[in-house]
């Protein structure tokens, strides 16, 4: 937390136009828009289908570097997709990160679909990272919509689950020798599987992982999911919230400090969450586009993944890899105002999580939460 004093009243005072923003603490970074998967949440598989060429466009490893280091030192790596593990040179973009952005927590997301290349890749991240970054957590979560057959319904793939299952054993073996492997589970709530929220709550407590993360399926740019209609209703999500945090209250107990504090943050995020839902406004600051930022796998930037597309901050290649181009542009700051006079308001976990420690209202919620446990 020390290092983010400093940056706390330059994000307060960039967000109302006053001074300019330091750099962020939290990248995001989908590495491609490539996927096995079929979900009925999520259409980002057609981009590739209609589009062939855009693979083609993809940041390179040069490429990637060279806008690393522009960024310099960032707290939160998130690395995204698409499916991340479709790029064979995942192990050497987190290596670069590793030595440019210096990251002090990394995490992927999966949809499990391979668990032998994950696993094997995993361990090649985990190598790089004990001698260059022994102190850094990664953390790895394979997603998880239901139990059986259905997960494989809303996936669109069939046997997903089992190579769910069979990866989880894979990633648990890992840290069983690399400390530094977190093995998380991770759910869309979505209209698909509202009435198996219950029973995979109780299938995954008993998978002995570090944490298990819920999050609403929104309807956004990125998904090519537009009036899909699959978000939960504010009532329904209220409820589910209710029973997530009462779950990760009881499941506390004996988990490693960091899970503690991030299961704290998540219990108040749930609350948040629903709020926002039922409310559709800004309940906390939104610090988008100045804690947080999100690259595309072709280096657009931009604030976040939910204005994605609609609204970004500009691009990194025609900025020569140049990041406070971009970064300090009038088009981001205008977008900065947008966001600051309530432009926009959504749930979007990623960056809900920074906008609760900059607040000392709910950043006081969950030491609270964390204290009492």
């Amino acid at each position: 937390m020390r290092e983010f004093i400093p940056k706390i009243l330059n994000y307060r005072l960039a967000r109302r136009g006053i001074v300019r923003p330091a750099r962020p603490i939290t990248l995001t970074y989908s590495v491609t828009n490539r996927c096995q998967s079929r979900c009925l949440t999520c259409k980002i598989w057609t981009l590739y289908r209609d589009h062939p060429e855009r693979a083609e466009q993809e940041l390179n490893l040069d490429e990637i570097e060279r806008l690393f280091r522009s960024i310099g030192h960032i707290y939160f790596f998130n690395i995204s997709g698409g499916e991340p593990f479709l790029r064979d040179d995942l192990p050497d973009i987190v290596g670069i990160a590793l030595d440019a952005l210096t990251p002090r927590i990394i995490h992927i997301p999966t949809n499990a679909l391979m668990p032998e290349r994950i696993a094997e890749m995993v361990e090649k991240i985990l190598l790089l990272m004990k001698s260059r970054a022994p102190a850094t957590p990664l953390t790895v979560k394979p997603s998880l919509d239901a139990v059986g057959e259905k997960h494989d319904e809303i996936r669109g793939v069939p046997g997903n689950f089992d190579k769910v299952l069979e990866t989880i054993e894979l990633l648990k073996r890992l840290s069983h020798r690399y400390p530094a492997l977190h093995v998380e589970a991770g759910t869309v709530i979505s209209k698909y599987n509202l009435d198996q929220v219950d029973e995979l709550t109780r299938f995954v407590s008993a998978l002995g992982i570090e944490s298990y993360r819920h999050e609403i399926a929104e309807e956004r740019a990125e998904f090519y999911n537009r009036n899909d209609g699959i978000t939960p209703t504010a009532e329904e999500y209220e409820r589910l919230a209710e029973q997530f945090a009462k779950s990760i209250r009881e499941g506390l107990k004996g988990k490693r400090r960091l899970t503690r504090l991030t299961e704290s943050l998540r219990i108040v995020y749930y609350d948040l969450a629903a709020r926002i839902v039922r409310e559709g406004r800004q309940v906390v600051p939104c610090y988008a586009g100045i804690s947080n930022v999100h690259l595309d796998p072709y280096g657009e930037l931009w604030p976040c993944c939910v204005l994605g597309y609609d609204k970004p901050l500009g691009n990194l290649r025609a900025a020569d890899f140049d990041f406070d181009r971009v970064w300090h542009s009038p088009q981001a700051q205008e977008l900065r105002q947008f966001i600051r006079h309530g432009g926009c308001a959504c749930p979007l976990a990623n960056q809900a999580y920074s906008n609760i420690l900059l607040s000392p209202v709910w950043l006081t919620k969950v030491v609270w939460q964390l204290v009492k446990r």
